[in-house]
């Protein structure tokens, strides 16, 4: 734990949140040439959603935005050991992942999602029932209309990962404060000025709020209503057993996402429509009861699999399932970077690159706009189909 001396009391960026978005924005601000930035935890880096996510990297998203994210971000975690020099290991997998259609409306929205995911150069296939059971041997077929599959899709270390950004940014100059919380931020004449912490005050041009499910509170503290609320999503793990399932399965209709980890074990999990929109991560026997039945209605070959443990976690909803990449409006220098809806993990790189880009003053490699907070006044919403 950080010790009782005070943070620093000036810095040209503050970025509130040490997971996955703000430790990699804060490597490539720095790669650019930002000097004197600060990231602020108010507990240890990856202890909030990055820490509790799935893992998973997939490709295979219904709306462009998110495909085009996701597609230049595996080429990233492809090479992250190397980019980031990590004296470790990110564990990242490619083991694909495989999408399957139990009803005639999702393999509807397959082709189209496949369409869009094509038209961008990702190596996604439309396979048969027959197909799908060649890739998942023990997959029920039973009722399938058929399903995608993407072999470069796949599986990382949250924890290595966001280990490895932190690392790169320390030897770039960013500082790096952990077991430190915001408590407040100070705006005058229309800008930001002050960040308010437990450990002092640090006056900055440049705020940015990466605090994920957490975001919304951070933006009261300038009187503005962020488009965002939490949601519980529970996860369990199993006990390791020899290789039987190289890709992650998706089932959106049975709301069920499983993979097997490169030490054995089993990762699930299901999503649950009706969860409260609160800040409650504890967990539940009828999560337990629920995704068993869905996972063996899948995967019925997993039926004797005991589990190790199971954890909660939260992902910050947006109204669209996108992410808010934004100045908030009237506090010039004060960001969102939120909203991702429980897929942070896996566009983090390309989305802090995409940010960095545009704080730096660079060209965007895409329209940042389109995420931006005036789309919900617009209606002008970028629903995303592919969400479990």
């Amino acid at each position: 734990m950080q010790g009782v001396s005070n943070v620093q009391k000036t810095a040209n960026a503050v970025i509130i949140g040490g997971g996955m978005i703000g430790c990699s924005l804060a490597y490539e601000l720095a790669l650019r040439g930002m000097k004197d930035i600060v990231v602020v935890e108010k507990e240890y880096l990856c202890s909030g959603a990055t820490g509790r996510c799935g893992a998973g990297v997939r490709q295979q998203w219904g709306t462009e935005t998110n495909a085009i994210l996701a597609r230049d971000s595996v080429k990233r975690f492809e090479q992250m050991n190397e980019e980031l020099e990590y004296d470790m290991d990110i564990e990242f997998k490619q083991g694909g992942y495989l999408i399957v259609a139990y009803t005639e409306g999702e393999w509807t929205q397959f082709h189209k999602n496949v369409a869009v995911q094509k038209s961008l150069d990702i190596p996604v296939e439309m396979v048969t029932p027959e197909g799908a059971r060649e890739i998942v041997p023990h997959l029920n077929i039973d009722g399938l209309f058929g399903a995608t599959f993407c072999q470069t899709d796949g599986h990382a270390n949250p924890f290595h990962v966001v280990d490895a950004y932190a690392k790169a940014a320390r030897r770039l100059g960013v500082v790096f404060e952990t077991y430190t919380e915001v408590t407040g931020i100070v705006a005058e004449n229309g800008k930001v000025k002050t960040v308010e912490t437990t450990r002092g005050n640090i006056d900055a041009p440049l705020v940015i709020n990466a605090a994920n499910y957490a975001a919304g509170k951070v933006c009261k503290m300038v009187d503005f209503d962020l488009p965002l609320y939490p949601q519980r999503h529970q996860a369990l793990v199993t006990e390791p057993v020899e290789p039987t399932q190289g890709p992650m399965v998706i089932s959106f209709s049975r709301r069920l996402y499983c993979q097997q980890t490169p030490h054995g074990s089993f990762i699930m999990g299901v999503g649950d429509p009706h969860e409260p929109k609160d800040f409650n991560i504890n967990s539940s026997w009828d999560f337990l009861e629920d995704v068993s039945r869905q996972v063996l209605s899948v995967l019925p070959l997993l039926k004797n699999l005991r589990v190790v443990r199971q954890w909660s976690g939260l992902y910050d909803m947006s109204p669209d399932a996108n992410p808010i990449l934004d100045e908030v409006p009237d506090v010039q220098g004060m960001w969102v970077l939120a909203g991702f809806s429980g897929h942070g993990f896996m566009v983090g790189p390309q989305t802090s690159v995409l940010v960095a880009q545009k704080i730096m003053g660079e060209k965007c490699f895409m329209p940042i706009e389109k995420f931006g907070l005036d789309r919900f006044r617009r209606g002008e919403l970028l629903l995303e189909p592919s969400v479990v």
